[in-house]
């Protein structure tokens, strides 16, 4: 059965349903992705496998944002995040991102994999003006943009990982 997306404007609104999951290497080349990243990217596989991932960032996305995720699980961490993505077809959809490292047997990093949800709406309020204000910021670099991260978020008086998943959680 084939599942229907249902629209906004340019925004396509996630089914609460939905797990999008993908693989990637080391560099972020998208080793696998689930039925959910192709029905919501509008790829098919032969344009995404090998591929950076960030062919889905949406330009509204804060590199500062990327940056802490990229220093998370390289440091084997593992990392909670919202982001825009961008479709083939040029609309965006939200998303609540899970990102982890993937290990072999002798406990090495070997690539990342993520699960993506449905992005709360009530979250996306504050997300959206914050990550408006990042992007504002990193006009002067990406220093700037990263301190302004850390402050919204010390503001809350808890870690980065634990406000985005309190925020994803008290919103639903």
């Amino acid at each position: 059965m084939k599942k229907s997306i249902q629209t906004m404007g340019r925004e396509l609104i996630l089914a609460p349903d939905i797990l999008i999951t993908s693989k990637t290497d080391l560099k972020g080349k998208i080793i696998y992705c689930n039925e959910d990243f192709k029905l919501y990217s509008g790829y098919v596989e032969q344009e995404l496998f090998m591929r950076p991932h960030n062919i889905v960032r949406h330009p509204d996305m804060p590199r500062c944002i990327f940056k802490l995720l990229w220093d998370n699980i390289q440091e084997g961490k593992e990392v909670f995040a919202f982001v825009k993505n961008l479709t083939k077809q040029k609309s965006y959809y939200w998303v609540f991102a899970n990102v982890t490292p993937s290990y072999n047997s002798q406990r090495e990093i070997i690539g990342y994999y993520s699960v993506r949800r449905k992005a709360s709406r009530r979250a996306l309020e504050f997300v959206i003006p914050l990550y408006a204000r990042l992007l504002e910021a990193e006009k002067q670099g990406m220093q700037a943009g990263e301190m302004l991260l850390q402050q919204s978020i010390q503001s809350f008086h808890k870690p980065y990982n634990e406000f985005i998943y309190t925020l994803q959680r008290e919103s639903l």
